[in-house]
C-alpha cells in the first residue's frame, strides 16, 4: 500500500487527476452492477473507495501547497 501512494505521489497533476476520474468511473459502474445483482466481486468497491479518497487526498495536498507558495510570493 505504501509503496502505491509513493507511486501516486509521483505522478503529475494531470495524471492524477486522470487517475481520479478513471477511479470514479469505475466505482460508479459496480455500483450500478451491484444496483442491477451482476455484481460479482464485492469486495472491488471498497478498495476503489480507499482509492479515490486517497486521489483526493493527494489533489487537495497539491492544491494547499500551490495556494501555500502562492500566497508566500505575494
Amino acid at each position: 500500500m505504501a509503496r502505491d501512494v509513493l507511486e501516486l505521489r509521483e505522478l503529475s497533476d494531470e495524471a492524477l487527476t486522470d487517475r481520479l476520474g478513471e477511479a470514479k468511473a469505475e466505482l460508479f459502474n459496480l455500483r450500478f452492477q451491484l444496483a442491477t445483482g451482476q455484481l460479482e466481486n464485492y469486495a472491488r468497491i471498497g478498495v476503489l473507495r480507499r482509492q479515490v479518497a486517497r486521489l483526493n487526498t493527494l489533489v487537495r495536498e497539491r492544491e494547499i501547497a500551490a495556494a501555500e507558495a502562492a500566497g508566500s510570493e505575494g
